[in-house]
């Protein structure tokens, strides 16, 4: 089990930074396609600027899942992950709720499915 919490670890840490590189550098043609948003809405230069300040924050969460994956398995690395994981659980909550259900597949899923793995690694 701790094995798979590892690989679901590096994978929710990918998963971010792959939502990073869209929002960083996605042509608005993409970032409203892929955040279900009005393409008129994301040429605007207040949802753009948005867009980086949320892309810098999931680089970090993102950074942060792949930066455990290099520290010596104990409970507090087990403790750090189960945290981040739950961060994103939250996350996901708040964005299927208030933003487009699809962030419930996404995001809330894949966390879900990691702290129960994280859980039964314990």
């Amino acid at each position: 089990m701790q094995n798979i919490f590892f690989i679901l670890t590096v994978l929710l840490g990918a998963l971010h930074l792959v939502i990073m590189a869209l929002e960083l550098w996605g042509t608005p043609e993409t970032q409203a396609k892929a955040f279900a948003m009005p393409l008129a809405f994301v040429r605007q230069a207040p949802a753009r600027v948005s867009l980086v300040n949320q892309g810098i924050y999931n680089g970090a969460l993102g950074a942060m899942f792949l930066f455990t994956c290099l520290l010596a398995d104990n409970p507090t690395t087990w403790a750090v992950r189960m945290a981040l994981a739950g961060f994103v659980l939250i996350v996901g909550l708040v964005g299927g709720f208030t933003a487009t259900k699809k962030i419930f597949l996404i995001q809330c899923l894949p966390a879900v499915i990691t702290l129960f793995i994280g859980w039964l690694a314990k």
